[in-house]
């Protein structure tokens, strides 16, 4: 899931581009004057559909998207452009990654400057072991962390800039916006640590038996779970693997 050549681009063209995906997404799109943009889109319930980098390629602007959504994400695209000058077709480039310093047209990450850079035009990967990235700076995947379930401010998307509360409506804002101004999250993705071994989606147990989420990546004796807080603050179990959560 981390490799960067799991990777698919969208190149949308046409007048309406921006603000046809100012309406969609969760960030600003204006931000792409300042160079990439991370965003999602969530379904009208404020649920997640897929997450994707944003491009600026002069009047176009590229989806850099995981591989195993982009058929659909392009479905849906296409499903809310209607009468929009809108163009939505596949890019045939790689996307290159790497944690040195940024090659001369490439993007730094907006999500954590430690997840280095990203690039269109051909540059060398440099290899890098990304998801002890993700689980040393809790950076959600999708397909792993990020499902179909997944709501974005349990999942950090406002600590890894992929969110933005004043540009407006777009689908699902509604349901973010209120989850934004609760006074606290009950659930959300969190490091833990890890002794033993045990599957992605594993269920999180407590030492009583009641369910306290779920793991998910893991990078040596570190590892990514969703969580319920109110039951994570004692001895925990995934299987056979001990569990500790030390906010």
């Amino acid at each position: 899931m981390n490799h960067p050549h799991n990777r698919r681009l969208l190149r949308l063209t046409g007048a309406d581009t921006r603000s046809f995906l100012q309406g969609l997404i969760t960030n600003d799109v204006n931000k792409l004057d300042d160079g990439l943009i991370y965003a999602a889109m969530l379904t009208p319930q404020g649920k997640y559909i897929a997450d994707f980098f944003l491009v600026p390629e002069g009047d176009a602007v590229v989806l850099d998207t995981d591989a195993d959504q982009t058929d659909a994400l392009a479905k849906r695209l296409t499903m809310y452009k209607l009468r929009a000058d809108v163009t939505i077709a596949e890019d045939p480039r790689k996307v290159s990654r790497g944690t040195g310093t940024v090659p001369d047209g490439a993007f730094g990450d907006p999500r954590h400057p430690a997840l280095g850079w990203r690039g269109y035009a051909g540059q060398a990967d440099e290899a890098t072991d990304w998801t002890a990235l993700n689980v040393q700076h809790v950076i959600p995947s999708a397909g792993i962390e990020l499902t179909s379930d997944s709501f974005l401010l349990e999942m950090g998307f406002e600590r890894i800039n992929g969110v933005d509360f004043k540009k407006g409506c777009y689908v699902g804002q509604e349901v973010t916006a209120r989850m934004k101004h609760k006074t606290e999250l009950r659930k959300g993705l969190a490091q833990v640590t890890i002794t033993g071994d045990a599957d992605v989606g594993t269920e999180i147990m407590t030492q009583d038996g009641k369910a306290a989420g779920t793991l998910q990546s893991q990078s040596g004796n570190q590892a990514l779970a969703y969580l319920r807080f109110d039951r994570a603050k004692g001895p925990l179990n995934a299987k056979d693997a001990q569990i500790t959560y030390a906010p």
